[in-house]
């Protein structure tokens, strides 16, 4: 139910209406909602002249069923609006995150759509880990029957791109499912290509789902595990709406002498009425350096109040480049078309190649590579081989329980020195280094269902989270002492160095002495001859560890993708063997089996 969009638009309903229609909404769970939308639903017939006509649950052969794997949010909003729109054209539909559809269901399916990102290198997103290895399994069926297609996202800058998504097609393919169109790969600018697909499933679904479900369209499928929103607020903000919130704190939380820079950023959502949940992610757009902007426009001998086009808005060229253009992360495709553009051989030489020029673009950003081949472009050719900014999330570091109507980011700053220049992250460098406090900044909330305290207080918690990986479990213990949970805690930490990089240590402590935090462990990697890692002081500590997750315990990690989590993962792996008494196939099991329970959850990057 789409209150945001209802007040919106023009509406038959008064305010006071539509207040009382919000305040019942954030009254009733997802089954709750589907009820009342069948309900009215049938109402609305009846009072138009016909017969009343509450469907009835939809079987897997009824309906078209949308599972989305999702990172960030992105194939998650294009499955909901692929929902939407089938629904308003009379289609039946079952939509559900991979991380709560069981994958014996499969089977059963016979028009199926999926959306998933590829995370990483080549990995698969957190909610779609166990339905991807299922498929890939021995234990997955034929599925002679189904007719599908699937939609892959993901970033052509990394060398597996849209793995996930190919890997899904060709499995489904291989056990005998039929696609019906052909798969969409989909590059950082998604949004046209992943509407013409969405327009395919709904034209060529449309006949065969409304025949199989005899008309019986008014059900609405429930989404298991997405929280009904607080307020009508909450759900106005989003990505192509975000708020404009308030910096009121930056502080440095790392030592004078270390390799870090570390953030403590606090942001002010007043009136907007934005609630989140411990572990959502907050959405940030940012501006680009005013310096690098100027350059730009020397090199390439454009004025800056030249005319250009950004998606529907027409802005002068300046103000595309600081507010919504890429200009920080450089992909091979902006290469290629430069090289094109200004016709240079050895630029269009190293954009042949494919693995040398993903060597070129690792430490470049646009400016390096204009800087090291200038040359005179129109302002509209320039601004039409960048990509459009994206908005960078970070893990919230608060709990709306402590800190109301504010929210918490612990925000590393990216900054290197690289051909003679220094080099900023786009988002870090902004909140860090340009926006001053008090200063706008655009934010919005991204929930992450599969990152969640246990529903049971009780219940202890194991939190990794090394560096800025710290950021949600300063959340969680907040949460649990507003809750006054009488569950166990217990975190991991490490950094460098324990006088330089130990984030939130008085904080941390304070918990520890007044019991919240029942352990805590540290891993200060420089601090010995012998370099130590949370990894480390996990398998040390392995027999508890064990007696903890026996005793139904939640195991969380954040931080980094590409090393510590599968660091950690592999650490987990030996600590079930043994002290499990399990062989290797017995351990990865038992870790399956607590990701299926979602008492292994991560939040990586």
């Amino acid at each position: 139910m789409l209150l945001a969009q209802l007040t919106a638009e023009s509406s038959p309903l008064t305010n006071e209406q539509i207040t009382k229609l919000q305040g019942l909404v954030a009254e009733l769970n997802p089954i709750q909602q589907a009820w009342v939308s069948g309900y009215l639903a049938a109402n609305a017939q009846l009072a138009g002249g016909q017969m009343p006509m509450l469907a009835s649950q939809p079987q897997a052969g009824d309906t078209l069923t949308i599972l989305y794997g999702s990172q960030t949010g992105n194939a998650k909003g294009i499955a909901q609006a692929l929902a939407d729109s089938a629904r308003s054209q009379g289609l039946a539909v079952k939509l559900t995150s991979m991380a709560d559809f069981k994958p014996q269901q499969l089977k059963k399916e016979t028009h199926l759509v999926i959306l998933v990102s590829t995370h990483g290198e080549g990995d698969a997103p957190d909610d779609a880990e166990i339905l991807h290895q299922f498929l890939a399994s021995k234990k997955a069926p034929k599925l002679d029957k189904l007719k599908y297609s699937v939609l892959a996202l993901g970033d052509s800058s990394y060398e597996l791109f849209c793995q996930t998504g190919k890997d899904f097609d060709e499995r489904l393919a291989a056990l005998g499912a039929q696609a019906v169109i052909p798969r969409q790969d989909c590059d950082v600018e998604y949004e046209d290509d992943a509407k013409t697909w969405s327009e395919a499933v709904i034209k060529t679904f449309e006949e065969e789902v409304k025949e199989s479900s005899n008309e019986s369209t008014s059900q609405v499928i429930p989404m298991p595990g997405v929280a009904t929103p607080a307020s009508a607020a909450a759900q106005t903000f989003t990505k192509q709406n975000p708020f404009t919130a308030t910096l009121v704190a930056n502080q440095k939380i790392t030592g004078r002498n270390s390799t870090k820079d570390v953030r403590h950023i606090e942001i002010d959502l007043a009136d907007s009425g934005i609630q989140y949940q411990v572990g959502d992610a907050l959405g940030v757009y940012f501006e680009n350096d005013d310096a690098i902007v100027t350059e730009l426009l020397a090199l390439l001998s454009i004025n800056e109040h030249d005319e250009v086009n950004v998606g529907e808005h027409s802005l002068t060229i300046k103000v595309a480049l600081k507010e919504a253009l890429e200009l920080t992360l450089l992909h091979p495709g902006f290469v290629k078309k430069y090289a094109e553009l200004i016709n240079h051989e050895a630029l269009t030489h190293i954009a042949s190649d494919g693995a040398g020029l993903r060597d070129y673009i690792a430490t470049r950003q646009v400016i390096d590579v204009v800087r090291e081949y200038p040359d005179t472009v129109s302002a509209a050719d320039f601004a039409g081989i960048l990509r459009k900014l994206t908005p960078r999330l970070y893990s919230i570091a608060s709990s709306q329980a402590e800190t109301e109507e504010e929210v918490h980011l612990t925000l590393g700053l990216v900054e290197y020195d690289a051909f003679g220049h220094v080099h900023q992250g786009g988002a870090s460098g902004f909140l860090a280094k340009r926006l001053e406090e008090g200063g706008d900044v655009k934010v919005y909330v991204e929930p992450n269902n599969n990152f969640r305290l246990p529903a049971n207080s009780d219940t202890p918690v194991i939190m990794i989270g090394p560096g800025t990986g710290i950021a949600p479990f300063r959340a969680f213990l907040q949460q649990r002492d507003a809750d006054e949970a009488a569950g166990k805690n217990w975190l991991f930490f490490g950094n460098p160095h324990f006088t330089q990089d130990f984030l939130y240590q008085t904080e941390l402590q304070g918990y520890k002495k007044q019991g919240l935090l029942t352990r805590l462990d540290v891993a200060f990697s420089r601090d010995q001859a012998e370099k130590v890692y949370v990894q480390d002081r996990l398998i040390a500590q392995g027999q508890a560890v064990f007696e903890w997750l026996e005793q139904g315990a939640h195991i969380y990690v954040c931080g980094d993708a590409s090393r510590m989590a599968k660091d950690v993962h592999h650490a987990l792996i030996e600590i079930i063997k043994q002290h499990g008494a399990k062989d290797q196939e017995q351990a990865e099991a038992y870790l399956t089996e607590l990701r299926a329970q979602k008492r292994y959850q991560k939040d990586v990057y």
